[in-house]
C-alpha cells in the first residue's frame, strides 16, 4: 500500500477552463439528442466527474441545457460568418454564409434550434439565450448588408428587414431536417439564395 505522498495527487482545473469544458460536452449532447437529454448526471458521465463537479458550476438542468444552446449556436454564427470581417466582398462573404447553411453540420444546428425554441415556452433560462442568439445572428448579417450596401454592391431600402427576411428563409428550410423530408427541388434549396439576390439588388447567380 502507497504511502500518503506516494499517491497521485487529483489535478484541480482552472475553474474557467472546467466550465468551458462542461459546456462543450453539454453542447456535444444537445447536438446529437437534444436539449432533453442533458441532465447533470449525463455530463458527468460524458466527462467522468461526479454529479455533484457539474452542479458546483450549475446548479440546475435548465441552466446548463441553456448555455449549451447558446455556446453551440453561437459557435456555429461564428463559423459561418464571423464577427471579424474575413478576406473578401461583402457578396463573397454572404455567398459563403448561404453556402455554409446546408449539410448534416448545419442540419443538426437546426434541430437544436426547433428544439431551443419550443423548450423556451416553458424555460427562461432557455428563452434568455434564445432570444439573445436571435438578436446576434440578425444583427451580424445585418451588419453585412450595411457594409455591403456601403461599397455599393448591394441596394436594399432596409438592411434590418432584408436581413430577417434571408433568416426567415433559412429558418423555414431548416424546419425540414427535423422531419426527414425528400431530397428538395433545386429551386426550394436555393431559396434563401435567390431571396438574397432579389432583396439585395443583384444579378441571379451572383451568390451562386
Amino acid at each position: 500500500m502507497s504511502s500518503p505522498g506516494e499517491q497521485r495527487k487529483r489535478v484541480r482545473k482552472d475553474p474557467v477552463a472546467r466550465r468551458a469544458e462542461i459546456i462543450r460536452a453539454a453542447s456535444g449532447v444537445a447536438l446529437g439528442e437534444g436539449l432533453e437529454s442533458i441532465t447533470l448526471r449525463r455530463i458527468a458521465e460524458e466527462l467522468g466527474v461526479r454529479p455533484g463537479l457539474i452542479s458546483h458550476y450549475f446548479p440546475s438542468a435548465e441552466e446548463l441545457a441553456a448555455e449549451a444552446f447558446g455556446d453551440a449556436a453561437g459557435a456555429e454564427l461564428d463559423q459561418l460568418l464571423p464577427a471579424d470581417p474575413a478576406e473578401g466582398t461583402p457578396v463573397r462573404r454572404l455567398a459563403r454564409f448561404l453556402a455554409g447553411t446546408s449539410g448534416e453540420d448545419y442540419d443538426a444546428v437546426s434541430r437544436l434550434w426547433i428544439n431551443a425554441r419550443h423548450l423556451s415556452r416553458y424555460r427562461p433560462a432557455l428563452r434568455d439565450r434564445v432570444v439573445e442568439q436571435e438578436s446576434a445572428w440578425r444583427g451580424r448579417l445585418e451588419g453585412l448588408v450595411r457594409e455591403g450596401g456601403a461599397a455599393g454592391e448591394f441596394r436594399t431600402e432596409d438592411p434590418s428587414v432584408t436581413a430577417v427576411q434571408i433568416l426567415a428563409v433559412l429558418d423555414g428550410l431548416g424546419a425540414h431536417a427535423n422531419t426527414g423530408t425528400p431530397e428538395r427541388p433545386a429551386a426550394v434549396r436555393r431559396m434563401a439564395v435567390t431571396t438574397a439576390e432579389r432583396e439585395l439588388g443583384l444579378d441571379a447567380g451572383a451568390l451562386g
